[in-house]
């Protein structure tokens, strides 16, 4: 039978599930839609991961070792729950939250990530080996650097702009466009009435294109998320966080090369000693880097703790 690891990237709408052979050999690299996954409660949830691993993995393979990032393991029980419920169905596995992949992802041991993607939250490692994260509380509240509130503070800076009879410098009308609307008073009808991530998420690219079309204002709003992730990193560091790296992911800062230029601008130069880095690898390649390790240990390992709770 063949020895296999296996690392699952387990998000909000999507699931990525990596099998790869103990010398490397890609088994399986799927991508699945996350359809009735529930973190909660924790029985549950192993069987829809050990169900979804039976799915993809060949039954002449042998799962030796499982890393698993999950959406909604924000707290040290909730993992260690979720990963007795995976050795009770025969699953050697390691449980962390699904931010927790991008330093591994990196094939680093220590750092600090942060996403910037639907939502943007970050997380770093301390020296007892704890998972601490700051941020991602929900594009409503925060996530200034996610794709939503990337829209969300957009559409606040160009109707303030129409507000203070300035004319518009490209970005209202990029938003306009974005959602097939006429006018400042029909673009915040269209923002207000659906405040939702489907609703706004998908217009950001809007943001971007206006910005390199020489809108200020639509520059001063990712200038803005960026700084908000120098704050994620700043609020981490002082928490604790070990790592002179620091990992950048997520569908926005990968796709949109103005922001993590802004965003290693400001690092530099609040932080001269890190090291930004974009992350080329999916996340899910953390997932397998874990299990790697597990299975060289060759016994489970308790998650790394985390206090902190996280909607993403």
């Amino acid at each position: 039978m063949t020895r296999v690891v296996a690392g699952l990237d387990i998000g909000g709408t999507k699931t990525a599930i990596v099998v790869e052979s103990m010398a490397g050999e890609r088994i399986a690299d799927v991508e699945i839609r996350s359809e009735e996954w529930e973190a909660s409660p924790p029985g549950q949830a192993a069987a829809w991961i050990a169900t979804r691993l039976a799915n993809v993995v060949p039954q002449s393979h042998d799962i030796v070792a499982a890393g698993i990032g999950a959406q909604g393991c924000d707290t040290v029980e909730h993992c260690e729950a979720l990963q007795d419920g995976l050795r009770a169905l025969g699953h050697n596995a390691v449980v962390v939250n699904d931010a927790a992949l991008l330093v591994p992802a990196a094939g680093l041991e220590t750092g600090i990530g942060v996403i910037s993607g639907t939502g943007a939250i970050g997380v770093g490692q301390d020296v007892d080996g704890s998972y601490l994260l700051a941020g991602g509380w929900g594009w409503v509240l925060g996530d200034d650097a996610g794709a939503a509130g990337i829209v969300r503070d957009a559409t606040r800076a160009a109707l303030l702009r129409h507000d203070r009879r300035l004319p518009d410098d490209g970005l209202l009308r990029a938003l306009e466009a974005a959602f097939g609307v006429n006018g400042p008073e029909a673009l915040a009808r269209a923002v207000n009435d659906e405040p939702t991530v489907e609703n706004w998420a998908p217009r950001c690219p809007a943001v971007f294109e206006a910005a390199e079309q020489g809108a200020a204002s639509a520059v001063a709003v990712i200038d803005g998320g960026a700084a908000h992730l120098v704050t994620l990193v700043d609020q981490l560091i002082r928490r604790g966080a070990l790592g002179s790296d620091v990992v950048a992911a997520g569908s926005v800062i990968v796709n949109q090369p103005r922001l993590f230029a802004a965003f290693t601008r400001l690092l530099r130069d609040a932080h001269p000693g890190l090291s930004p880095r974009l992350l080329r690898e999916p996340p899910v390649t953390g997932g397998v880097a874990l299990a790697r390790r597990l299975a060289t240990a060759g016994q489970a390992e308790a998650p790394p703790r985390t206090n902190d709770v996280r909607r993403r």
